[in-house]
């Protein structure tokens, strides 16, 4: 157990480092000021990130997955589609509900949409798309061709938005699809896809495993852009700064938020472990010993999600917003070369990105290596944010990156192996997760009010950075599998050559 700690204490150190790096190298140049008590709250919570990120994925792999492993082919044995289908969507309802990401969308947001009914309806959303996700792994459905329609639906719900005069409320509706596949939402539904999968068999459970974080991801964006259509929030002034700066009685504020984040972090694994052990008693029936690891990994995961959103929250969103801030007011130029780099290194320190690429490594038997699944989403991030801050520069839609955007994703789906389509959709819900929406929003935000004090494009311009890392890695990590398929047509053309142009002594020979 020491062995496998230290080894996830290394990895997240070397994780949380290049954003850690970055931060205070900017702030030794004369582009941003940080006080020396903002470098000293930023340099705490990234030791104490490094901390709460290991200890996360101890207990992802000691609890949190093998619980989403054996209810799904527990549940899968028993033949009782009906049954597996009522507590796939609770489940997707409750892990959703106290999710940690979407509450922290959700106070963001409060002036526009009420926080609760927000939180009610994606939890729904997410509900009923992780029981069509159950489904298409049961029937073998084509998740390119589910997509595809679901996806249209979504762009024709978009135009209803647009039409009802509240085009303003399309970024934070995209936004939600990516915030809600957080670090307790990922690890526990890819899992269960991969119980299922196993379960059910066939020559495709490879490939079935995967796709339900991308399904997961498209019905809170439905449920929030529903609602958008009947919100009579206030559009022109949705953000109060101050939210964002550092607190006077940071200690006090700190153990409000420890508080809070406890809490919050206790419901929302105390309904999963609890769901679990209620199913484990009526149907699983593990032994002894496997129900001690998985109590002592929720522990684990307990205390490194806690940890690890406390530090998110103190120290990184007010230097995220003061950063944008600052470099926006410098020059637009830099705005844009740093977003990029953010982006490359910011998806390093996300938490469940280290859980997906593990399970991708561990299905394809090494056939996409975590090291390319993680270049991948770094460039796909990185590239994600520079074309959010070229919108936040030069004010326009959405739409215009997110329709042409999908059209590629859904496109690339016709010429690649399936299993990385499936790899790339859910890819893009879990690169979206805490730190995204904790550090890269804020940052957003602070460029959008410092190019307009007025606050009016806030809602339009800031938000929707979620929705651009969620969409960015479809794009390059079927590229991986584009790359794959003509490597091997030209692997194989260059071995027929070989056997036309070869005479019959060689072929002799070679038989």
């Amino acid at each position: 157990m020491n062995r496998m700690f230290i080894h996830k204490l290394r990895e997240s150190l070397l994780s949380v480092m290049p954003l850690s790096v970055l931060v205070v190298l900017l702030n030794l140049t004369p582009l941003v000021h940080f006080s020396m008590r903002e470098v000293l709250l930023f340099s705490v919570s990234s030791l104490l990130l490094v901390l709460g990120i290991a200890l996360f994925n101890l207990g992802a792999d000691l609890a949190m997955t093998p619980m989403g492993e054996h209810v799904g082919a527990g549940l899968t044995k028993s033949a009782r589609l009906s049954l597996l289908l009522s507590v796939c969507f609770m489940l997707g309802v409750l892990i959703t509900v106290a999710e940690p990401d979407l509450t922290v969308l959700a106070e963001q947001v409060s002036a526009v949409i009420d926080p609760t009914l927000l939180t009610v309806a994606v939890g729904v959303g997410v509900g009923l798309f992780l029981l069509l996700g159950v489904l298409k792994i049961v029937f073998s459905v084509s998740l390119s061709s589910m997509l595809m329609f679901f996806y249209m639906t979504l762009f024709a719900v978009a135009a209803l938005v647009i039409s009802t005069g509240k085009a303003p409320m399309l970024s934070m509706g995209f936004d939600s699809g990516g915030v809600t596949t957080g670090p307790i939402t990922v690890p526990f539904i890819m899992a269960l896809g991969v119980g299922i999968a196993a379960s059910v068999g066939g020559k495709h459970a490879g490939e079935n495993s995967f796709g339900l974080i991308a399904l997961c991801s498209v019905g809170p964006i439905l449920a929030v852009l529903f609602l958008s259509v009947f919100s009579e929030g206030n559009l022109e002034n949705p953000i109060d700064p101050s939210s964002y700066a550092v607190a006077e009685e940071l200690l006090s504020a700190a153990g409000e938020t420890l508080g809070s984040v406890a809490w919050e972090v206790f419901l929302a694994l105390g309904l999963v472990v609890c769901f679990f052990f209620i199913i484990d008693i009526i149907f699983l029936r593990l032994p002894k010993k496997r129900i001690e690891q998985i109590l002592i990994g929720a522990l684990f995961t307990y205390v490194g999600l806690v940890v690890f959103l406390s530090s998110v929250h103190i120290g990184f969103m007010p230097i995220g917003y003061k950063l944008g801030a600052s470099l926006a007011t410098e020059s637009k130029s830099l705005l844009l070369g740093a977003a990029f780099i953010l982006g490359l290194v910011v998806v390093l320190a996300e938490p469940a990105v280290h859980v997906l690429k593990k399970q991708v490594e561990d299905i394809t038997d090494g056939t996409v290596s975590a090291h390319s699944m993680l270049l991948a989403l770094s460039i796909g991030v990185g590239v994600s944010l520079l074309l959010s801050a070229i919108r936040i520069v030069f004010d326009f839609s959405l739409l215009y990156y997110l329709i042409p955007g999908y059209l590629i994703s859904l496109g690339l789906s016709f010429f690649v192996p399936r299993m990385y389509t499936a790899i790339a959709f859910d890819s893009g819900g879990v690169a979206s997760g805490p730190l995204t929406s904790s550090f890269i929003l804020p940052f957003a935000i602070g460029a959008c009010m410092a190019l307009d004090p007025s606050g009016e494009s806030v809602l339009a311009n800031g938000f929707g950075i979620v929705a651009m890392v969620a969409m960015t890695p479809l794009i390059t990590i079927q590229m991986l599998g584009f790359r794959a398929v003509v490597k091997r047509r030209r692997q194989e053309k260059i071995a027929l050559r070989r056997i036309l142009t070869a005479s019959d002594a060689q072929i002799i020979e070679f038989i």
